[in-house]
């Protein structure tokens, strides 16, 4: 198991994207205890980014939503940065 880490940047744009897109709240769900479970599932189409998110890693909601993150394998944590459309930053 891994644990979460909910940043406040994180939290924030959670509750946006939650208020604009309220038909992915349990899709959203699913996907952060998927997360939680086993971040390497194929499902969660876990990949790394590049450009000035490299280093980043990001796990799809649906094709045009996404989660921002960064792994800490060693300490089995995964701290949650942003979520949104593959716009964000």
């Amino acid at each position: 198991m891994y644990q979460l880490e909910w940043t406040p940047a994180f939290i924030k744009a959670a509750k946006r994207f939650a208020k604009q897109h309220p038909e992915l709240k349990q899709k959203t769900a699913i996907v952060l205890l998927a997360l939680e479970r086993d971040p390497f599932q194929p499902s969660l189409k876990l990949h790394g980014l590049g450009g000035k998110l490299k280093g980043m890693h990001a796990v799809r909601i649906t094709y045009s939503y996404r989660i921002t993150l960064t792994l800490k394998i060693s300490e089995h944590v995964i701290t949650l940065l942003d979520i949104g459309d593959h716009g964000i930053t």
